[in-house]
Parts: structure tokens; sequence; C-alpha cells
């Protein structure tokens, strides 16, 4: 039984902690310092769209959405379309099952770019846009839920060295 717990406590150390909020980046979506919330009671992660809609273009099927939406201080009008997409049941916390649309692309947590694939939802109701669920979270990181914004700070930290190097 010790042999146990002393190969979990190490291995608990390669991995990253992270708070139960904090602010990410999509590059490939033109999002900086995005509110995440984590939720270990979800499995994949999602993100606020509006105007979801899957069409068609010379004869290929694509997906069409906008992020955020106007109210929110960081929405942009762009709108994105991809041909690689899928759909998905998806049962909410609410308890009600909705067919989503997952795309795939990055985010950028303690200055690493991981991908992610992210369900396209209307959160508009929600205080966070976006929801980090267990598939990127397992393996990488440790929720510490007393801790907040342990990447965006340290993301902070390296821009202030940066600048005063210069």
């Amino acid at each position: 039984m010790k042999q146990k717990l002393f190969t979990l406590a190490s291995s608990v150390t390669d991995k990253t902690f992270l708070g139960r909020k904090d602010r990410a980046d999509f590059p490939q979506l033109g999002l900086e310092n995005i509110d995440i919330k984590i939720d270990t009671g979800a499995y994949t992660a999602s993100i606020h769209c509006h105007h979801i809609e899957e069409i068609s273009r010379d004869g290929n099927r694509l997906i069409r959405f906008r992020l955020l939406d106007p109210s929110h201080p960081k929405y942009h009008e762009r709108v994105f379309t991809s041909a690689d997409y899928r759909e998905k049941l998806v049962k909410s916390s609410f308890g009600t099952t909705e067919k989503r649309f997952l795309i795939k692309t990055n985010i950028v947590l303690f200055g690493e770019e991981l991908p992610v694939e992210l369900s396209l939802t209307e959160r508009g109701e929600m205080k966070y846009p976006v929801l980090i669920g267990r598939k990127l979270l397992k393996g990488r990181f440790i929720v510490d839920v007393s801790r907040l914004n342990l990447s965006y700070r340290q993301k902070r930290k390296n821009e202030k060295e940066s600048e005063r190097k210069r």
C-alpha cells in the first residue's frame, strides 16, 4: 500500500496545477484572454457560439458559426466556416441531450499550445463562455479548486519580464 501511494504522489508532480477558473488564448479563432471555467464533470470542452448552422457549398458540408455574441466584450463579427467537424449527442448539465457540432482547434495554457476539441453551443446565459472538460485535463493537469488564473498570471509575468528586457 505504501508503495502505491508513493507512485501516485510522484506521478502528481508531473502534472501542472490549474485553478477552477482561468483565461486562455485560442489563436486559430482570434481570441485572447478568454475566461474559461474548469468543469471536471464535463467530458468535452465547449465554447459559446451563435448562428451555428450546417451548410452546403459546392457539394461539401460545412459548419458555419460566430463565436461569443454581441454582448460579450471580446466579440468580433467574424464568421467561421469549417469542413473539419463532427456531430455528437451531448448531455448538458441540465440533463437534456442535444446534437452539437465539434471542431478541432488549439488552446494556449501556460504558454503551451494544446489541441482541443470544442463543442459549439449557445452559452449566452452562462457566466463563462468556455468550459474545459476532462478530455483536455486528463494526464496534463491537476485542478486545485482553491486557485484562480494560474496560467494567465504566468502569461502576464512572462510579458512583464519580456518588457523589462527590452
